[in-house]
């Protein structure tokens, strides 16, 4: 179990995090505006917990305009998704130590 402890990783271990992550392994791209619904967030924190994961190379965020109006959209990397994947097994396999 310590093991896998150790192979957690800290960028995932918050909730807002660990949503945003989830929510892009299912699907190709979320906007802003869903992404905080989804989540129940404040547009302040949803920015902040996105541009820690982006730092981190693990998501990329893509802004563009529809119309006159500005539109982020969220994409989970090839390195997110890797790291991401690693996280789970390693909860996985404590849980399952557990039971």
């Amino acid at each position: 179990m310590k093991k896998a402890i150790n192979e957690f990783n800290k960028a995932f271990e918050n909730r807002t995090r660990l949503g945003i992550m989830s929510a892009l392994m299912v699907n190709e791209f979320i906007d802003f505006n869903s992404m905080k619904e989804l989540l129940d967030l404040t547009d302040g924190n949803l920015a902040g917990h996105s541009r820690a994961l982006e730092e981190a190379g693990y998501i990329r965020v893509e802004k563009i305009f529809v119309g006159r109006k500005p539109n982020t959209r969220f994409y989970i990397t090839d390195l997110g998704r890797k790291a991401f994947e690693k996280h789970l097994v390693a909860l996985e396999k404590i849980v399952k130590s557990i039971l």
